[in-house]
């Protein structure tokens, strides 16, 4: 399995409302020098999270104990810039399953859904609504649910439908990358091929 399975998530969130968050400041290319996925989430927004002397920002969201939850909150036109999958491997490693913006950049999209981050995508009213709930209590809860395809806000119950293809919907929920969807249905394949003529 390639990572865990995913059907439904409640949790708290952390909010970063900053527009056009490129990949290079979720990972600076500094640190694309390794070629597995582990250990990115040390360095996930890096220049943000700490000064020049690698003391922690206080201000910077990660870093404020206010806010915790394996789901992030961009702003519009989340994942920019380079294709670098380094980038999804970061939010992965440190901990979050979920991203929640108005819009992502196409492959930092698809990125997130190889390696099991789903990318919710809401209307630009309903991520204010979000960001206005984690502003009156970082506490507050969201509920994500794959199978219904829905983002909900815990406490008023507010809730918004969100797009996936069906492939990947299907992949996530069995924990699935690419491999493994092939791996899962070879018995199938060996039955087609010898259907073909050689």
């Amino acid at each position: 399995m390639a990572y865990d399975k995913f059907n439904t998530l409640i949790s708290s969130a952390v909010p970063l409302p900053i527009e056009n968050v490129d990949t290079d400041q979720i990972i600076p290319a500094r640190f694309l020098k390794a070629t597995e996925r582990k250990g990115f989430g040390d360095n996930l927004f890096r220049d943000w999270r700490y000064n020049p002397d690698n003391s922690p920002k206080e201000d910077f969201a990660l870093n404020n104990p206010r806010y915790s939850g394996k789901i992030l909150v961009g702003g519009k036109n989340f994942g920019s810039g380079s294709s670098r999958e380094h980038a999804a491997w970061a939010v992965y490693d440190y901990g979050f399953r979920v991203v929640i913006s108005s819009f992502f950049a196409d492959i930092f999209r698809g990125n997130c859904l190889n390696i099991g981050v789903l990318p919710v995508q809401v209307s630009p009213e309903f991520l204010q609504k979000i960001f206005a709930a984690i502003e009156a209590d970082p506490n507050t809860e969201f509920k994500v649910s794959l199978p219904e395809q829905t983002v909900s806000i815990v406490t008023t119950g507010e809730s918004e439908s969100f797009d996936i293809n069906d492939y990947k919907k299907g992949n996530m929920t069995n924990g699935f990358d690419d491999i493994d969807y092939l791996l899962n249905i070879k018995e199938g394949i060996k039955e087609f091929a010898k259907t073909r003529p050689f």
